[in-house]
This record gives structure tokens, sequence and C-alpha cells, in this order.
């Protein structure tokens, strides 16, 4: 049944933030919550179909793309970060910056119950004070990682001097993490993080600026995550905030319930996973945010052969390989066929994760992915690149549900280490304990009702301010 109450919802111009707030949105729609959910118009184009009875409660709202001075060199169409190299994504936060007046007017029309916004849009703070609408923070990372970086006043001023001065300070579990922990960032993975959230870059204000105005102006933090995965770090979570941090469920995809697959080519795929043994074949998938250089491609390529193991990698072909055939080391095709598939391009994930046949999956252990894949309780081998993925692996391998591929200290690795690593989840006695956890795990990440549940309380709390 339809409630009063209407959401204005805006994430970041990542898709691994849009489509997180896009789930989230529809699991409010399935409990009578009118939302609006507001992106630019090529950004809400390549969103999922919404389904014929949700979308009476669920108002997709397209911002035109600011028109950017030429000298940004973003090219025509690229709205999200999936579209330009990491280079240019500080020009797309300048666009994002623009985008809060036209937003501004939206809200002002439609006077919302609430607002719920992404780390990026600190204006949102000020905006929502000046129409007297609560905000909420709505944060896509694992309670664990807003564990490790902690209150919003580490990210700015003295707080920062004291607690986040230097790269180094994010290679150890901080103070506030009084239990043993594993979740860090290694040493190579900090020195391109610290820049990344302490850093100048051309839209005038850091990113860490950016979490801590919307952090500390925010009635409330939701969290996508729940307690029963990861409750001693939701624990710390909410001590170190002066304010309600909620947790909304892990908003797990829905499973296929049939493949309707009609491409040619994946139907081949699909014919040759069916004729595999049950839970043997490795999953291999870094999704569009992770740009491999040709050495890591080939390296990843090179451990799949030399793992003996069968395997399907869904690879989107690099910007750097001027056609399909030049992705792959030469000849590779042709030395491993028999043994497994590497498809250039889109991939139906979800169906393949879910497939008897498939019983592990290499990743770069995205939060997201780690929910898709958990959820059919798969042996995780774990090869992190960008933000936050370095702390989930951590996370994992700290709760016995993954291996983390082992890497140089400059952060490099080879083929060696991927085949030890794959070896060692899909045909090794510690694979089999491996195994049995995330079986364990699926019965959490699996749960629908568990997630519902939560979000029922998410919405008591809009309505009452109770959880």
């Amino acid at each position: 049944m339809a409630s009063d109450l209407h959401l204005v919802i805006f994430p970041w111009s990542a898709f691994g933030h849009i489509l997180p707030f896009f789930h989230f949105s529809e699991a409010l729609a399935e409990a009578g919550v009118h939302v609006s959910f507001v992106s630019t118009p090529r950004n809400i184009q390549r969103l999922p179909a919404i389904s014929p009875t949700l979308a009476p409660l669920i108002n997709l709202v397209e911002l035109p793309f600011p028109d950017l001075d030429v000298k940004y060199g973003l090219p025509e169409g690229a709205e999200a970060t999936v579209d330009i190299p990491a280079e240019k994504i500080q020009y797309l936060k300048i666009a994002y910056d623009l985008l809060q007046h036209p937003f501004k007017q939206f809200v002002a029309e439609k006077s919302p119950n609430w607002i719920i916004v992404d780390f990026c849009s600190h204006w949102a703070v000020d905006m929502a004070k000046e129409y007297g609408i609560p905000l909420i923070y709505l944060s896509i990372f694992s309670g664990a990682m807003g564990a490790f970086m902690g209150h919003p006043g580490n990210f700015v001023g003295d707080g920062q001097k004291r607690f986040r001065g230097s790269p180094e300070s994010l290679t150890s579990p901080p103070e506030w993490i009084t239990f043993p922990s594993s979740v860090a960032f290694r040493g190579y993975e900090a020195k391109n993080m610290y820049p990344a959230i302490f850093g100048e870059n051309a839209s005038g204000i850091r990113d860490a600026e950016r979490v801590a105005k919307t952090v500390s102006g925010c009635q409330a933090i939701a969290v996508r995550s729940c307690i029963e995965f990861e409750g001693e770090y939701m624990d710390v979570y909410q001590k170190i905030m002066s304010k309600q941090v909620i947790p909304i469920g892990l908003l797990p995809p829905e499973k296929p319930e049939k493949r309707e697959i009609t491409d040619g080519t994946w139907n081949t795929i699909f014919e040759w996973l069916d004729n595999q043994e049950h839970e043997s074949v490795v999953f291999v998938g870094f999704g569009s945010e992770c740009k491999l250089t040709k050495d890591q491609v080939y390296e990843i390529a090179y451990g799949l052969e030399l793992s003996k193991l069968p395997y399907l990698w869904a690879l989107r072909k690099p910007t750097w390989a001027a056609t399909d055939l030049d992705v792959l080391p030469p000849e590779f095709n042709n030395k491993t066929s028999e043994k497994g598939i590497v498809s250039i391009g889109w991939a139906p994930q979800l169906e393949l994760l879910s497939h008897p046949s498939i019983g592990g999956s290499l990743f770069h252990s995205g939060w997201g992915s780690v929910i898709e894949t958990l959820q059919y309780g798969l042996c995780l081998i774990v090869l992190p690149f960008i933000a936050d993925q370095g702390l989930n692996a951590r996370l994992l391998v700290e709760k016995g549900l993954a291996v983390e591929v082992d890497r140089k200290e400059d952060g490099s690795f080879t083929r060696h280490d991927i085949a030890k690593s794959l070896r060692l989840a899909m045909a090794s006695e510690e694979g089999s304990q491996l195994k049995t956890r995330a079986k364990d795990a699926a019965t959490i990440f699996q749960n629908r009702k568990l997630h519902r549940d939560y979000i029922n309380r998410f919405v008591k709390y809009l309505k009452d301010g109770v959880s």
C-alpha cells in the first residue's frame, strides 16, 4: 500500500553508485514509498527496466547534463565515470556540482519529505536547511569501510592532521577499532587513495571536504549492510558518529527466475557451461570501472592457463586494444580453448553467477559485486584495484570467505600469483573450507525477508524517527 512519503534520491555519477541507489529506490517503492530518482539523461537511459508494479511509485527525473568548457575534454555523451578515463573524473565533478541548480529548483517545486544523497553532494546540506527538509547520506560502501574511515572530523582540519595526515595513516586499522582487524589499505593502495580523497582536484573542493560536509550536515547515515554479516564494524560505525547509522540491508539483486538470453554467442557459452562439472568453473570479471592495463590482462590470462581450471572470463575491451583480437596474448585462445572461454563485451552476470557449474569468482571485490557473488555461495578470489576494493578484500579474507592474490610492494602481480590463488580456492582442502563458509554466508546474502525487514525499519524511521 502506498504511503504519503516522497523521497528525492540523487546519486553520484558513477554506476557503482547509481545502481545501488536505484535498487534502493526499488526497495523503497516495494515498501510503498514514492521516490523521485534524479540523474542525467544518458544515465537514466542506462538504468534497468522498472517493474510495472513499481513504476507508479518511481519517478525518473532527468536533469540536463551541464555544458562544460571544451578545455575539460569530456567526450560527447559522457555522463558517468565509466565513460571517461580516471584523470577526467575531476571534470565530471564540476558538471555534477552544476546540477545543484536544477536540482534545487526540483526540490523547491516538489517539497519532498526527505532528500537522500551521495558523498559528492556537499551543497545539498545548505539546500536542505534552506527548505527545512531532512537529509540522509546513503553510503553504498561496507560498514567496515565506514568504520575504518571514521568520523567526518578526521577528513578536514586538525582531525585530518592528527588521524589522516599521510598515506601511511591508511595502512593500519585506526585506534577506534579496538578488536583485532586486518581491514586497512596496502601501501601501494594508500599511495593512490590518499591523493584521491585528500588531494586537490579541478572542481575546487577535495573529496574529503565533500564527505565531511555531507556527513556532518545530514540527519542520519544509511548504510548498505547488515548486522548479521559485519555487526562488529557497524557497531564501531555507530559509536564514532554523532548521529544515527541505519543499516538498510544488502539490497541483493533479484535472482534470475529463468534464463532469457537471445544472443547466439551467449547461448553457445551457456551450452558450454551446461556441460561442465558442478561448481568447477571460475567466473572472471572486473566490471567496467576497473580499467586493466595490458600487462595486467596478460598476467591474468596466463594465470588462468597455468591454473588448469575451467574458466569463463567476461572482459570489457580495454581502450588500449584496437580490436577484440588485440586484447589477449597471441595464441592464448588457441592454447586454452578446451579449458575456458573469454567473452569480450557485455555479459549477463547474474545468470552466469547463478549457473550451477560456476564454483568461484575472480573479481575486484567491489562491494556491489561482493553482494552479487556471495548470495550464490561462491568461492571468492579477490584482486582489488581501486577505491574501497582493498578494504573489502581484507574484510572477506578476515571472515574466511576469500583468497586474495599476492602482490609485490608496488602492487604488481604475476601469472603465478593468479594461478596459485585460483588453485588454493578451487582445488585444495583450504578451498573446501572456504566454500563451506561461503555457503553459510549465502544464507545471509540471499535472505530476501531479512533485507526487506531492514527496508521496512528504515521506512519506519522516515515516518516516525525510529528505526
